[in-house]
């Protein structure tokens, strides 16, 4: 089923620009058991509701986001580089548990700091 999936810097795409990086889940601590890194890195939840996933946008920017989607009917909510801890999703403990969701574009570099390509902006 296609959907429309909006990247937080190139905007709404198909969905076929994307490739799925899977659920978003606190990663163990080093030194863990083994058993601990094997649910972490095989086992998955297999949600049958609102998900929050990473997504890497190998047709545009080639950059990661997140993604909090409805698996039901490909209802999109929010996307961003990292999504807050606390939303819709029940609040699941991750990585980006202070960070604010970025939807616009990033601010643009100062005058004459190096731009993409390593040139100056002016």
């Amino acid at each position: 089923m296609s959907f429309l999936l909006g990247c937080p810097l190139c905007g709404p795409r198909d969905v076929y620009e994307f490739r799925f990086g899977g659920e978003i889940q606190k990663r163990p601590a080093p030194g863990s058991a083994p058993e601990t890194w094997g649910a972490y890195l095989y086992a998955r939840t297999n949600i049958d509701g609102i998900e929050r996933a990473w997504w890497f946008h190998r047709a545009g920017c080639r950059r990661w986001f997140q993604a909090e989607r409805d698996t039901r009917d490909n209802r999109v909510f929010q996307t961003a580089w990292l999504l807050p801890a606390a939303s819709a999703a029940g609040g699941r403990d991750d990585s980006a548990a202070a960070v604010q969701p970025i939807t616009a574009r990033p601010p643009a570099a100062p005058a004459g700091a190096p731009g993409p390509e390593g040139t100056a902006n002016g």
